[in-house]
């Protein structure tokens, strides 16, 4: 062969390798994550819901059909998310809040809203079950806080411009979980919006104090409700009333520890057989316990521990800030939601009624968080490979307040070493 050809056929062969390393690449250990721990939910559905679901509804399958529906639309979702560029639903963020704000709002109408317990945060959603507006809201609102906190990046340290303004929108989603009688999704908005803020490079000392109010607030809130206080006063000790307020606490412990280091096996949970309230949802984790035992629930804490790496992951090397601040917000409503649940459920925390995603019966909830995935798999598709902020510039923007030791952002502390 020539020299030229060889010539020829060597540019050729790095032309096609560049291009296959530009070539976007989908995150498959988040995927192959994500549909695991979905596989193992709908099979931990199936297994306590049957007792539950022939006693009320002659049919032992009625809630796993119901899941199995609402997870092929969530998938749908997922790899519709997962194929388009992440940047395409930003236009959109503003009508989406919109839209869930008055959801949110009709829902609290007798006329239109579904009483559970007291809540009303469901509307009827027929042969589907029930719809519930505030679990589509954590998507929307994550891609709306993304999308205004990229607005407003180069002032993210101003106070009045941006923190106040923050806090105010935070504050009215809050005040309508409060109105629907939700506090457990309240506090998984709050680390959305701050995960998002932070992610933003918000100022560390603002969310201190954010936070410190909001531990004044809830704590006003639950005084106010005498349900709260029970479940405050259950908390502390569970035995104390095990066949009143600490009745599920205590079912839910039994669960745990009678599934030992392999657990009874899959279907021959005794506490599904109406001993654990809310088997099938809030308390899922109970079951998971006693039929795969220590082995199976630590394998879905690991799970949920691989999913959290992968989607942080996805956050640092987004090529721009919408990107970063709505993966980590995504990530941290999904991994903060898992440990509420499992925290509760083995009474660590007291009783908040927040499901286990991919787990706890739910549509709207499954569905909407699948979707979510699927818009985290897109921008870990289209990430750059490397943190953001290659300049100098975008590193003094995003570390402000944080003099490069806290900067989310790997290898600014570096880079800002090495500048000095």
């Amino acid at each position: 062969m020539s020299s030229r050809g060889a010539g020829s056929a060597s540019w050729t062969g790095s032309a096609r390798s560049s291009r296959t390393v530009e070539r976007p690449q989908p995150d498959r250990l988040l995927l192959f994550t994500t549909v695991l721990l979905c596989a193992a939910g709908l099979v931990m559905v199936t297994s306590a819901s049957v007792a539950f679901a022939y006693t009320q509804h002659q049919s032992a399958f009625y809630y796993a059909e119901r899941q199995a529906a609402w997870m092929l639309i969530g998938f749908v979702a997922l790899f519709i998310l997962g194929r388009i560029d992440y940047r395409k639903v930003r236009p959109l963020a503003p009508a989406g809040a919109v839209a869930v704000i008055l959801l949110m709002l009709l829902v609290l109408l007798p006329q239109l809203g579904v009483s559970v317990n007291g809540a009303r945060r469901w509307f009827d959603a027929g042969p589907l079950g029930t719809f519930q507006p505030s679990e589509l809201g954590k998507l929307a609102f994550a891609v709306f806080i993304a999308h205004w906190i990229d607005r407003n990046s180069q002032r993210m340290g101003d106070f009045q411009h941006v923190f106040v303004p923050f806090v105010a929108m935070l504050a009215g989603v809050l005040v309508l979980l409060m109105l629907e009688r939700d506090l457990g999704t309240a506090v998984v908005m709050v680390g959305i919006f701050v995960s998002a803020y932070w992610a933003g490079g918000g100022r560390l000392r603002h969310i201190i104090l954010l936070m410190g109010a909001l531990a004044l607030g809830f704590v006003a809130v639950t005084l106010l409700e005498p349900y709260r206080i029970g479940r405050l006063t259950a908390f502390k000790n569970p035995w104390a009333d095990p066949l009143g307020a600490g009745f599920q606490a205590t079912q839910s412990i039994y669960g745990l520890a009678s599934g030992g280091i392999f657990g009874v096996g899959i279907g021959h949970s005794i506490e599904k057989y109406g001993w654990l309230p809310e088997a099938h949802t809030d308390f899922i984790f109970a079951i998971v316990g006693e039929e795969t035992g220590l082995i199976g629930a630590t394998l879905v804490m690991l799970g949920f521990l691989v999913f959290g790496v992968r989607g942080y992951r996805a956050s640092l090397r987004a090529p721009d800030r919408f990107g970063m601040a709505l993966a980590a917000s995504i990530t941290t409503w999904i991994t903060f939601e898992a440990l509420l649940n499992m925290a509760t459920v083995t009474n660590t925390l007291p009783i908040t009624g927040v499901p286990l995603p991919f787990f706890s019966y739910g549509g709207t909830a499954l569905a909407t968080t699948l979707a979510a995935v699927g818009v985290v798999l897109s921008i870990a598709r289209h990430g750059s490979g490397t943190a953001l902020g290659n300049n100098r510039g975008s590193d003094e923007a995003f570390d402000r307040g944080r003099r490069d030791r806290r900067a989310p952002v790997s290898g600014a502390r570096s880079r800002a070493s090495v500048s000095r």
